[in-house]
């Protein structure tokens, strides 16, 4: 009778234990969420995902180790390279899913990488002050209203305005648009700069095209002479037999980094579009020795394209012997680009 006893105590006691257990769960005192987070199991899962997190970490570390030769691969993840960080929570929600701690916590290489590489462009360096106002724009040769992106750019307050993709037919709508704000300018090809200061030493840059989307021109400031480069560099593509198209573009941005380099003008301006980002390496022959503004005194990541949703910044300003200030991206005028502006100290 007392070993009955015993056994249906003890019978009890399990059932107490386990509807208490039960009870805990249920209560939400160990969320559903959680269940199956523990033990060594927790480690082994997801061991695939925690490759490719270690392998996205890699990859934005050593952006510049990717190869250019199989489709120029190296320069096409380097233009999209800030949207590598999106792949963290698609990875982190997986993770989730799948219950590894092994992934979550090898997720923290791409975070921690990303955060080094562009933390900085969450918040605002932008300044105060400055001694000259520039703005580019690609102005697009399609631009339904010409005339109003001249009115949006005359009233931007800038000194100095370059553009690019000016259209032969449209030409004489920007020249009208933009004489009275900026008496002193100069067209090559489509390109032109637009100045409140008096120009001299106008003329074209060869950057290997073969027709003229370069141009160069001393501008006579109140502070003192400024080289002014207007440049449009080859557009790139994106093909499924070749893959990233840039070779063009990269022989121009190796012809103007020479142009630039011999100038023996102490300060200058590059204002373009350059197809392509500040991190890509084909543009190494401009961005080693210039300064990018919007790197040194954005506000924000600063993208310029597609005007519609712009994801990236292809449109630069870029500074030698100067110190940028502040630079920032203009509201829409009509064009497929947006107009990127800074303000720059001699």
């Amino acid at each position: 009778m007392a070993r009955a006893y015993m056994s249906e105590a003890a019978k009890t006691s399990g059932e107490w234990h386990g509807a208490g257990s039960r009870t805990r769960r249920e209560g939400g005192r160990v969320p559903r969420m959680f269940a199956g987070w523990g033990g060594p199991g927790a480690w082994r899962r997801g061991w695939f995902l925690a490759l490719l997190a270690v392998l996205l970490g890699l990859a934005l570390f050593w952006h510049s180790e990717i190869p250019n030769a199989v489709g120029n691969l190296g320069s096409l993840w380097e233009t999209f390279l800030p949207w590598g960080g999106v792949l963290v929570p698609v990875l982190a929600l997986l993770a989730l899913l799948r219950r590894s701690v092994l992934t979550l916590v090898a997720l923290l290489l791409p975070v921690l990488v990303w955060l080094n590489l562009f933390g900085s462009q969450l918040t605002s360096k932008s300044g105060t002050g400055g001694d000259l106002t520039v703005v580019t724009h690609n102005v697009n040769a399609e631009n339904p209203d010409p005339a109003r992106t001249a009115r949006e750019l005359s009233g931007s307050g800038a000194d100095i305005v370059a553009l690019e993709e000016v259209a032969g037919g449209q030409a004489a709508s920007y020249d009208k648009g933009l004489a009275a704000a900026y008496p002193h300018h100069k067209r090559v090809g489509t390109v032109g700069v637009w100045s409140k200061y008096p120009m001299r030493d106008m003329g074209t840059v060869d950057i290997k095209m073969g027709w003229p989307r370069a141009m160069r021109a001393t501008v006579a400031t109140p502070k003192g002479d400024v080289a002014v480069y207007a440049a449009h560099l080859p557009s790139v593509r994106l093909q499924f037999a070749s893959g990233f198209t840039a070779g063009q573009r990269d022989d121009s941005a190796q012809a103007l980094g020479r142009a630039i380099e011999q100038d023996r003008t102490e300060k200058k301006v590059l204002l373009g579009d350059l197809n392509g980002t500040m991190n890509d390496r084909a543009l190494a022959p401009v961005t080693s020795q210039m300064r990018s503004t919007q790197g040194a005194a954005g506000d924000g990541p600063g993208f310029s394209w597609p005007a519609s949703f712009p994801t990236t910044r292809i449109d630069q300003i870029m500074v030698k012997g100067m110190e940028p200030v502040s630079s920032w991206s203009l509201p829409s005028t009509g064009s497929d680009h947006l107009p990127v502006a800074a303000r720059i100290d001699f």
